[in-house]
This record gives C-alpha cells, sequence and structure tokens, in this order.
C-alpha cells in the first residue's frame, strides 16, 4: 500500500508543472512554502505566446533528462534527526550536489541528485556492508542505502528533527473549504490542479525508483531501460497515484548491423512460441529477482495472464505502489498524446483535474479494479469533449497525424501511431470559453450522449455508431479494435449519466455567480463535490434531458406550483377522508 509522503525542500524551484523545473542551480535552502501561485500562473500563460512554445521540450527530451538525474541520485534512509548542515557536507565530498530533500514512508529518507555520475561511484566505495546477529544479508548492492550514525548521543539530542512537507493529496473537506474561498469557477479549477498536481520532488522520486528498478534488470539486459508512463508523465497525475512502469527491451532488438566484410555475428538467444510468451517469462524472472534482491520491495504479485501482464508490488521506501510492464510502447505512446494536449491549452488540464476528483468523490471511477469507469476512460472522455466545442480546443488525433513529418512515424506491433511531436507546428485555436462554461458544458453533453448508440473517438473527434453491445464505448486511439471501457456495466454508466445531469442542474442554477455571504458555504465547483450530489443524482433513474438555464428555471417554477396544488389537493382529501371516518 501506498504510504504517505512527507517532502522537505533543500532545494525548491517551484512547480511548473509535469516533467519541467529540471534545469540546474545553485543550490540553496528554502523555507516550505506553497507555489501554488507559481504553478497559477504558469498554467494561465496563453499559448498566444509563440516564442514561450517554441522553447517547449518535446516528451521524449525531458524522458531523458529526468532519467538522466535519476541515474545521478541516491535514496539514502536516514535517522529523523541529523544536522542537516553536516549531512549536505558529509555528501559533499564525492561531488557537487544539484538537489537534496527528504521526505517520510516508514521512515526518513532523503533524495540526493550529483551533478556527475562519477560522485555516485565514489559514494559506493565509501559504502559498508551490513552485518546483523541472527540473520544474513543478500549481497546486492543498490543506490537505496542507510546512514548511520557513529555517536548517536552526540548527534541526535540538540537535533530538532529534519523539517518536512506533507506531499500526499489532502482530504476532500479541506479541498472544499479551500476552492470555497477563492472568486471564481476558473480559480477554483486551478487551485484543484495545484493542489493535487505531482510536486517536481515527486516526479523525481518517482523516475528514482524507475533507475533501482534498472540496476535489478541490467543484471540480466544491460542496453534495457525502465521508465514510467501514464499519470507520472502525462500531466495529470494526482499526488499519491499508482507508479506504471514499463521494462523496455527494444534498443537490444532494434540493434540491426549493417554486412561488412565475409561475415557477420549474431548472438544465440532462446526461442519462444510468441512474443507474449517472451513477456511472460521476463516479468516472471523480474518478479523473481526484486522479490528476492530488491530492497524495500515488498508483496510482489505476477499477473502475467493478463491481456498486458504485469508484475504489481509495493515499494516502501518510496511509498508507491507500482506496475511493471515490458515492452508495452502503446502505453508510452497514450502518455505521449495526453501530454501534448495537456500543453496545448491552459484549460485542459485543470478540467481533467476536476472531472476525475468529481468523479472519484461520487465513486464512478475507484481505486480498484472492477466495473466503474477508470482515469483513463475519463480523461478520454474529456478530450472528445474538448474536440467538440465550436470552436474545438484541441484537434483530433486524425489532424495531428497530418502534420507529422517523416520524423514521426510511428508504427507499433502494426498499428500506426503517428502524430506530430512538435508543438509550434499546432495551430492555436479560436476557443475562448472560460473554464467555468466548459465544466458546466462538459456535463450537459455527457448528460445527453446517446451512450446506447454512440461511440467516443478522439481520432476522429466525433460520434460515431458503436461496434459492440457494452454500455460504454470508447475507441482506443492507437489499437482502434479495442474498446478502452469494455470493463464498465450499466449500472456505473447510469450512475455517471444521473450525476452530470445532476451536476449541469446545479451550475445552471448558480449561474455562473461567485460565492454570496461567507467563504465557507461550498458554491461552485465545492458544491458539485459535497455527498447530497451523488444522492440526489443516484434517485434518478429517468434520463432528464438538459434545456437552457432559463426554459429550466421556469420548469421548476411550473414544478413547484404544481406540487403546490398537489400538496392542497392532498391534505384537503385528508381532511375529508379524516372526517368521513369520524
Amino acid at each position: 500500500m501506498a504510504a504517505s509522503l512527507w517532502m522537505c525542500r533543500l532545494y525548491l524551484r517551484g512547480r511548473r508543472g509535469p516533467l519541467r523545473s529540471i534545469e540546474k542551480s545553485n543550490l540553496r535552502f528554502r523555507s516550505s512554502t506553497s507555489t501554488s501561485s507559481v504553478a497559477l500562473k504558469s498554467e494561465a500563460t496563453h499559448r498566444s505566446d509563440e516564442s514561450a512554445i517554441d522553447e517547449r521540450k518535446s516528451f521524449y527530451t525531458l524522458l531523458e533528462e529526468r532519467q538522466a538525474q535519476s541515474e545521478r541520485s541516491v535514496l539514502i534512509s536516514c535517522p529523523p534527526k541529523i544536522n542537516e548542515n553536516i549531512f549536505f557536507k558529509y555528501l559533499s565530498r564525492h561531488g557537487e550536489i544539484n538537489t537534496c530533500f527528504f521526505y517520510e514512508s516508514f521512515g526518513v529518507y532523503a533524495v540526493v541528485e550529483f551533478s556527475k555520475k562519477e560522485s555516485v561511484a565514489s559514494l559506493h566505495d565509501g559504502i559498508g556492508i551490513p552485518s546483523f546477529q541472527n540473520e544474513a544479508t543478500v549481497p546486492f548492492k543498490s543506490r537505496l542505502v542507510s546512514l548511520r550514525l557513529n555517536n548517536p548521543a552526540n548527534q541526535t539530542n540538540s537535533q530538532p528533527a529534519v523539517q518536512c512537507l506533507k506531499q500526499s493529496s489532502i482530504p476532500i473537506n479541506e479541498l472544499i473549504q479551500k476552492i470555497s474561498k477563492v472568486d471564481s469557477i476558473d480559480q477554483q479549477l486551478h487551485t484543484l490542479m495545484n493542489v493535487y498536481q505531482l510536486t517536481d520532488e515527486n516526479i523525481r522520486l518517482r523516475f528514482l525508483v524507475c533507475s533501482l528498478l534498472k540496476d535489478i534488470a541490467a543484471a540480466y539486459f544491460p542496453e534495457c531501460s525502465i521508465m514510467p508512463f501514464g499519470s507520472t508523465v502525462n500531466g495529470f497525475g494526482k499526488l499519491g497515484c499508482d507508479l506504471d512502469m514499463i521494462l523496455d527491451l527494444d534498443r537490444i532488438r532494434g540493434r540491426n548491423l549493417k554486412a561488412a566484410g565475409p561475415f557477420s555475428l549474431e548472438y544465440q538467444m532462446k526461442r519462444v512460441s510468441s512474443e507474449r510468451s517472451v513477456t511472460q517469462r521476463i516479468l516472471s524472472v523480474m518478479g523473481e529477482c526484486i522479490d528476492e534482491f530488491g530492497p524495500g520491495c515488498v508483496g510482489v504479485q505476477k499477473i502475467l495472464n493478463a491481456r498486458c501482464p504485469l508484475l504489481r508490488f509495493s515499494h516502501q521506501p518510496s511509498g508507491f505502489q507500482c506496475d511493471l510492464t515490458a515492452n508495452n510502447r502503446v502505453a508510452v505512446k497514450s502518455s505521449e498524446l495526453l501530454f501534448l494536449y495537456g500543453s496545448l491549452d491552459p484549460r485542459v488540464r485543470p478540467l481533467v483535474f476536476s472531472v476525475r476528483c468529481w468523479a472519484r468523490v461520487h465513486g464512478i471511477t475507484s481505486s480498484i479494479p472492477g466495473a466503474w469507469l477508470t482515469n483513463f476512460s475519463l480523461t478520454m472522455m474529456v478530450m472528445f469533449f474538448l474536440q467538440r466545442r465550436s470552436p474545438p480546443i484541441i484537434p483530433t488525433l486524425d489532424q495531428l497525424k497530418n502534420l507529422a513529418g517523416p520524423e514521426d512515424k510511428s508504427v507499433i506491433e502494426g498499428n500506426d501511431c503517428t502524430f506530430v511531436r512538435d508543438i509550434s507546428k499546432i495551430k492555436a485555436q479560436e476557443n475562448t470559453e472560460t473554464l467555468g462554461h466548459l465544466l458546466q458544458e462538459f456535463f450537459e453533453f455527457y448528460g445527453n450522449f446517446a451512450f446506447s448508440k454512440l461511440s467516443i473517438n478522439i481520432r476522429k473527434g466525433k460520434e460515431q455508431n458503436k461496434p459492440e453491445t457494452s454500455p460504454l464505448h470508447i475507441q482506443n486511439p492507437f489499437e482502434p479494435s479495442l474498446n478502452v471501457s469494455k470493463n464498465v456495466n450499466m449500472t456505473q454508466m447510469e450512475r455517471f449519466v444521473a450525476l452530470a445531469q445532476e451536476s449541469a442542474w446545479v451550475l445552471q442554477q448558480a449561474g455562473g455567480k461567485g460565492p454570496t455571504g461567507t467563504r465557507d458555504q461550498p458554491w461552485g465547483l465545492a458544491s458539485l463535490l459535497l455527498p447530497s450530489i451523488s444522492q440526489a443524482g443516484g434517485k434518478s433513474k429517468k434520463k432528464r434531458k438538459m434545456e437552457p438555464a432559463s426554459q429550466r428555471i421556469k420548469s421548476l417554477l411550473e414544478s413547484l406550483k404544481t406540487n403546490k396544488s398537489q400538496g392542497n389537493s392532498t391534505e384537503k382529501n385528508k381532511r375529508t377522508v379524516s372526517s368521513s371516518s369520524h
């Protein structure tokens, strides 16, 4: 299970979005103050600033830079009370330090990134092998190490505990109070995103865990890599989300040397019946190695017969629940596509974060596998909705494909995964709708959507006839024959529609107005996160057609009059019955 993370920033550059804040800077101590205003300003920057767009780095460039950071980093288990200056000075003997921060997960840990990879090798030369009186140790040397105090009595008594900053998601009640105090629904959505999104330190830790696991895999596959995908890198990750990873062996398979001279050499390798069998065997061995040799890795499960075989385990030193797959390159392309969409317009990410939060609060999504909608399906629905606006806010996948050049060509297992990577080639859209209006329109759009007949397709950006009878059909953008929401049953689909209708109704009654009276009263987005919404939505079995706000208010008044007249008639009948009974 994922433990709560606590971070203390010794080096702080502010949250500027996913995978960013990677440039070098002088290390210095700073207070653990909130950087939400910095993040809000960054996310609110309009796309009309073409020079800023041109300076944005590509998805894979950022991945490579993050991976390089992790290769220069170590994870150190520390006593809760140490002198931070002495600690930093002690490690600086091995080389210049770029980044250092503390967090808590089953104890206090420090992530230390050196400027050069050679510093890590120097540190390794001074690390000893632990000895225990009644236990033996597995002699696997990793970059996960423990710091021991040689004179504990002299060094801990006068030292305060390491100052740490909480990095787990705040409780929903605190979130409701927080967003109820801002001035507009737009600000509510931005505030929610800034509270929930992954911090720079959390992303660094995720890449470091991948790097530590790669050290284990490299014993068998020296040229392999392990990288995160999904929420960790697509820009929509929430604090506390799982760490999805892929063991990439394509660098090994992709080495096709040109013949030179009279001979050529090839490696002798085992042959098996299929690529799936290869993946299952590799993950099975990796599961054994992680379970037997991986420090801090517990509860390893081999889920090898799933459509996408995987390993599931907990990494206690980081507090992450981990899923490891192999050669799942289509999932990486999906992560890149979502990262691109989230970078195109500053409204995309706040809307996705808010819809996901709304869904989780009301049980539309769940961390437990089952018949619920997944975050990926919900995100696809948001993207499709934004494509259907007039004018569209984001382009369709086919439009991105048409902008692609030869360097963007990508075919994976026969599936065309090509789309433009250079964001500067994508024309800015003219849509000026506010976030508050988009949130209401999202609920109205899907409150009236013909799920029984139509499917969602972000490649075309338009509704299509369903090819199957599943309650919800969302076409996989890169594997068209697959329905990413095939697990959703009719009960959950009806709940989603009812809650969407109820939420649209609540926002329509508010009319886009700001808070009234005291700031402690939930309003706008905050009111949609209250349990009363799901209670009201759950009672509605009949689909309610959304009308313009003025028409619906008129209908409401007529309904009240009707109810009042019916109530008076009922009361008269009661009195008549009462009189006759006497």
